[in-house]
């Protein structure tokens, strides 16, 4: 089994973590947990997480694999740690010692993790080179935010990024933070509704801006099924059909470029699988859990064949 969402802190970031906060770089909040949970970890005063010992412990995080008999996975960041609201120097040196970490990890054990970077997403150029660098050294690409600063991803502030990706067929995992709409700040809305609804605001923006067509060899994962991306095909086709300016753009109808992302299955229920798949390909289709936040679907869903003969070459290759 593949599990191709999944998330690690190795203790050297935590590390870095306590330095930064002692040099005033970032805040760091770690406050007791409730009984039977872990301690609560909140970086830069929000998105505050349960840190669970199989964020950083290896050993233990290794087992609970073991366990869901999951034999191959692909390692992220997890997105607090993102830090793209911090100063550029404070970001890219929390990348440089998150990537490292994982790239040790990755190299002590090849046939089970393959890994993601973080990128300095307020620095594009910096996130460019440290992208082609990561991916010289094995990584299968990064893990990005779905915007930063009011900034879509197709804006002409991210172009070196996508240069690069597109240049070396880089994986880019487009995962969302926690939407900051202040009508939903209430009642775990802000994860329910908002990170999906990011996902949907990214991918779409890709599609009908031309994104797509300008950077053909980037490979795109979305986060938890592509939010309501797939559930709206008939709007955006209808709106293909109806609008000039939708149209215009595009070389195709929107349905055919939902076709051109690939997606996890951390959806939760069996018919929203299946509509997916119906929709975009089950081949595009993977498996992932989002293990371990609160929210994760353990062990990961199974995927047909199709899936697993794209994900057997995607994790042997040498991109």
């Amino acid at each position: 089994m593949y599990d191709v969402h999944s998330h690690f802190i190795p203790p050297e970031v935590l590390d870095w973590l306590r330095d930064a906060a002692a040099r005033s770089l970032i805040s760091v909040d770690l406050q007791p947990g409730q009984t039977g949970r872990g301690p609560t970890l909140t970086v830069g005063g929000k998105w505050g997480f349960e840190l669970k010992r199989e964020f950083h412990d290896l050993g233990l995080y290794r087992d609970r694999q073991a366990e869901a008999r999951v034999r191959r996975t692909l390692i992220s960041p997890v997105p607090q740690l993102f830090l793209y609201d911090a100063p550029p120097a404070v970001t890219i040196e929390a990348a440089q010692v998150y990537n490292g970490a994982l790239g040790a990890i990755a190299s002590a054990y090849p046939e089970q993790f393959r890994v993601l970077v973080t990128l300095p997403l307020n620095q594009p150029e910096q996130a460019a080179q440290m992208l082609e660098a990561a991916v010289s050294r094995g990584a299968m690409g990064a893990i990005i935010g779905p915007s930063y600063a009011g900034k879509l991803l197709s804006d002409e502030f991210f172009t070196p990024l996508w240069e690069a990706a597109d240049a070396h067929r880089a994986l880019l995992f487009i995962h969302p933070l926690l939407n900051e709409d202040p009508r939903i700040q209430r009642n775990r809305m802000p994860n329910l509704i908002g990170v999906p609804w990011e996902t949907t605001l990214c991918a779409l923006d890709l599609i009908l801006s031309g994104h797509l067509d300008r950077f053909p060899n980037a490979r795109i994962l979305l986060a938890h099924g592509g939010g309501f991306l797939p559930y709206q095909v008939g709007r955006y086709n209808q709106g293909y059909a109806s609008w000039p300016a939708v149209k215009s753009k595009l070389q195709a109808p929107p349905e055919a470029y939902l076709r051109r992302f690939f997606y996890d299955n951390v959806l939760w229920h069996p018919a929203s699988v299946r509509f997916l798949m119906d929709v975009v390909g089950a081949d595009r289709v993977w498996p992932g859990s989002d293990f371990p936040f609160d929210l994760s679907a353990w062990p990961p869903a199974s995927v047909v064949e199709e899936a697993l003969a794209a994900l057997e070459e995607l994790f042997s290759a040498k991109l």
